[in-house]
Order: C-alpha cells, then sequence, then structure tokens
C-alpha cells in the first residue's frame, strides 16, 4: 500500500509540472524576464532560492550523517555541547553572512529601481505616462505627447518609460509580470516607477505583452486585463504622429459605418471619446479612449477582437465582466443597429 502511496505522489507532481509548465509564456511568464527591471527581480529570486536549497541540503546532509552514524546503541547519555563558544559563533555567523548575501543586493536593487528623478527633472525629455485604474478599465495619458489611449498601452523599447499610477475609484495594482513586479495603484496617492522592454524579447512575444490587475478589486478583478504593445523607437513616434493626427472623430468609411456612427454620437459619445487630445480631467473620464479601437488586439482587455464579440460585448457586457459600470448606461439595441454600431467601431483606426 505504502509502494502505492508513493506512486500516487510522484504521478500527482507529474502531472503538476506537466500543467504548470504550461505557463511560461513569454507574454505574461515572470520566469521569462522581458526588461531590466525584470532581469534584477528575476536575479534577486535566483539568489534567495539558492541560498534556501543550499541550507535545505547542508542541513539534510548533516542530518543523515548524524542519523546513521551516531545512532544511539546504548542507554548512555551523548556528549553535551552546550556552552561550546565555537559551535555557538559558528551557528550565528552563518545566518549572518546569509542574510548579509541577500540583502546587499536586495537593497541596492531597491533603491535603483525606486529612482524615478529624471521624471522629475525640469524639461525632462523622459518618456511619461499617466496610468489611471478604473473598474475594470485602464486608461494611459502621455503628457509629454498630448494623447490619450486606453486598454492598450503603447510603449518603446530598450527605453525607460516612467508612470504616474493613480486610481479614480477602488485600490487597484498595476502589473506587466514579464516586465517587472506589481505597484499598488491608490486612490489617494500617485505612485511612480519605471520599466524598461527588451526589444528580443519583445519580438519573442510577439510585441505583445500581458497586464494584469493584482488586487483583488471586484468581481470582474481576474477580467481587469490590458495590453502593451512594446515597439522599436521608430514605430512608437510613428503611432504617436499618428495619434496626434486625429483632430476630430474620423468619418465613417462606408453607409453601415455612417449609421454607426449615427448610433455612437446619440448613445456612447457622452462616456466614450474618439480623439486622443482628451482635454477633460481624469477625473471627468467615464470610460475608455476609443481613438483607435480599431487597432487593438482585444475588446474590453479580454475578448478576440473581432465583430461577433463586439456585438457580443455591447449586448450585454455584464454577462463578460460582472459589475462594470458601461452595463444599462445605453437603450438595448437590434441587430441592425449592433452590426452598424460595431462596423463604425471597428474602422477607428490610426495606422493603416
Amino acid at each position: 500500500m505504502k509502494r502505492l502511496a508513493k506512486l500516487r505522489l510522484i504521478l500527482l507532481f507529474a502531472i503538476l509540472a506537466l500543467v504548470l509548465s504550461g505557463c511560461g509564456e513569454p507574454f505574461l511568464s515572470t520566469l521569462q524576464p522581458a526588461g531590466e527591471v525584470a532581469n534584477m527581480q528575476f536575479g534577486l529570486m535566483k539568489l534567495s532560492t539558492y541560498i534556501m536549497i543550499g541550507v535545505i541540503l547542508v542541513v539534510t546532509i548533516i542530518f543523515v550523517i548524524v542519523f546513521f552514524r551516531f545512532r544511539r546503541k546504548d542507554d548512555t547519555i551523548p556528549k553535551q555541547v552546550e556552552g561550546n563558544h565555537k559551535l555557538e559563533i559558528l551557528w550565528t555567523v552563518i545566518p549572518i553572512l546569509l542574510l548579509l548575501i541577500l540583502a546587499v543586493p536586495t537593497v541596492t536593487t531597491t533603491f535603483k529601481l525606486a529612482d524615478v528623478s529624471a521624471m522629475d527633472k525640469k524639461d525632462s525629455k523622459a518618456l511619461v505616462i499617466n496610468v489611471r485604474a478604473h473598474l475594470y478599465w485602464w486608461d494611459f495619458e502621455y503628457p509629454g505627447q498630448k494623447i490619450v489611449t486606453s486598454q492598450e498601452l503603447v510603449v518603446p523599447t530598450n527605453q525607460k518609460v516612467y508612470f504616474n499610477l493613480k486610481s479614480l475609484d477602488v485600490k487597484h495594482a498595476f502589473w506587466i509580470p514579464a516586465v517587472g513586479g506589481k505597484m499598488d495603484v491608490n486612490t489617494d496617492n500617485v505612485n511612480k516607477f519605471w520599466l524598461e522592454f527588451d526589444e528580443k524579447k519583445a519580438d519573442e512575444a510577439g510585441n505583445l505583452f500581458y497586464g494584469k490587475c493584482a488586487e483583488l478589486c471586484g468581481p470582474s478583478h481576474a477580467l481587469m486585463d490590458f495590453k502593451v504593445k512594446a515597439i522599436s523607437n521608430d514605430q512608437f513616434n510613428t503611432w504617436v504622429k499618428a495619434m496626434q493626427n486625429v483632430s476630430a472623430p474620423q468619418k465613417a468609411t462606408s453607409d453601415l459605418a455612417a449609421q454607426g456612427q449615427a448610433i455612437f454620437n446619440k448613445s456612447c459619445i457622452g462616456c466614450h471619446a474618439v480623439t486622443p487630445s482628451n482635454k477633460l480631467p481624469d477625473t471627468a473620464r467615464l470610460a475608455p479612449n476609443l481613438t483607435d479601437f480599431g487597432d487593438r488586439s482585444r475588446i474590453a482587455g479580454i475578448l478576440p477582437h473581432d465583430t461577433k464579440h463586439l456585438k457580443e460585448w455591447i449586448h450585454n457586457p455584464e454577462q463578460f465582466k460582472p459589475g462594470n459600470m458601461m452595463a444599462g448606461k445605453y437603450p438595448q439595441m437590434n441587430d441592425q443597429e449592433l452590426d452598424a454600431l460595431a462596423a463604425y467601431l471597428m474602422s477607428l483606426k490610426v495606422q493603416q
């Protein structure tokens, strides 16, 4: 029976290893670092893991040696080592050395990661992005470029990107697992940090990283996703210029899209903007900016980006993200109206 139990245990671990190995996607895995911040944090993880394994191995070896070599063979009391200064010094110094080996690089890395002085300098040329978290979507404002977008963050590779993080409702956490650790997004203060996106790793990830909310913020916490397009500096500048060129809502390119634009202007424009130069204060932005909606990779951060899922989302967003603020804010639409509105939204592209 004992042998059978061991076999079951081994089989269970084998299945777990097989299943968990599927988590190692380059666009999501913390074990495949894709930037300077992630590399530093991964290095600390490896260092602490190696120390832990080393301690376990040494203790296990000592235990095995003692167990077999010094097994009690009679009733005599073993030699007592209480008060042995050499041993007391030894098992006091070793833990201190281990802590120093772990603490020095940890403290050094922490100060380096917390250095956001470049974004606060007067006339700074650093790329700064204001991130605003809502239930359950993300707003991204580029104050230096005077553009706003939502749900999909666009960043250049191989340069530092600085973030101002704030929440407009409840506590959230901003996290791009493959690129760096999470940072709290609070309602009462602005947290700052920086990330760098490695060009080679971005290519391996298809230039699209997954972002998550890492704070339990409500019933759709697990669905509060966003995507990060990491592209070359030239491509980023091209995207910025294309966004800046949209000074007025784009005109519909077909009769069906024109019908959809009319529906949008009647039912949706009170919450959604379709120009990137959104001059409203962040507290007045009620829903994602849709200027480049047609260029995005996901609907609401989670659904495939196609007409079918867009119509299903508009028809009943509550079934995909319970507790979202979109449900019930506009009249129900028939199939023809949904077709028209979807055609208009899919035509909102800033790049060909």
